[in-house]
């Protein structure tokens, strides 16, 4: 299980790219550890799926959201709509070089807190075509990956034993250690009362 805090952009200088920092809103910073006890569990029970299937892993993960497997039980919910609605993206398949800035660009559109899953050995590592030019050697390479799921291509189990790995690390971590920044004073909270319009040559009564 890898957990990083920013996406590697090739085009900066730097080994692997630099990070791109990782922003979190000031109220999800500063909640009681009570509530983000309550926030971690309702994160984990509610993952919105962006599949995005690129070969034949694809056709084990629509058999795990399927009847027999069915991990809709696990509070993972297939088929967003789009990436912007998806907090859970699932890569099975090979990942080209080619199509390697859409993947990326699509991680990007998604809300944090997002997570990764690898599903396959050709989206952990290229797979049988590690060694084409044209494949990348991994996603992890492009976007941070929280889960590998092994295998080529793996079992609908193997998808839900990934989930439930996701799931937990989801419950015990902690958003503020996950996105560093300076920590935001109560003030960020509250904001100047509106002023009321004023008339003419005197204040409003």
């Amino acid at each position: 299980m890898v957990v990083n805090l920013g996406t590697p952009d090739p085009s900066r200088p730097g080994p692997g790219g630099a990070l791109e920092v990782r922003k979190l809103g000031p109220l999800a910073r500063m909640a009681p550890d009570p509530i983000k006890v309550v926030l971690n569990w309702g994160r984990r029970y509610s993952l919105w799926c962006f599949n995005f299937g690129l070969a034949c892993c694809a056709i084990e993960f629509i058999a795990a959201s399927m009847a027999k497997h069915d991990f809709i039980r696990l509070g993972v919910i297939p088929f967003a709509p789009g990436p912007r609605q998806a907090d859970l993206m699932i890569v099975s398949g090979t990942v080209t070089d080619k199509m390697a800035p859409a993947v990326k660009r699509l991680y990007e559109q998604m809300p944090e807190p997002k997570y990764v899953i690898s599903f396959g050995a050709c989206s952990n590592s290229g797979g049988p075509y590690w060694d084409s030019y044209s494949v990348t050697k991994g996603v992890d390479q492009i976007i941070p990956v929280d889960v590998y799921v092994p295998g080529c291509p793996p079992r609908p189990e193997a998808l839900l034993q990934g989930i439930l790995k996701l799931q937990e690390k989801i419950a015990r971590e902690s958003l503020a250690a996950q996105y560093p920044a300076a920590a935001p004073s109560a003030s960020v909270l509250s904001r100047p009362l509106v002023q009321g319009p004023t008339g003419e040559g005197g204040d409003a009564s």
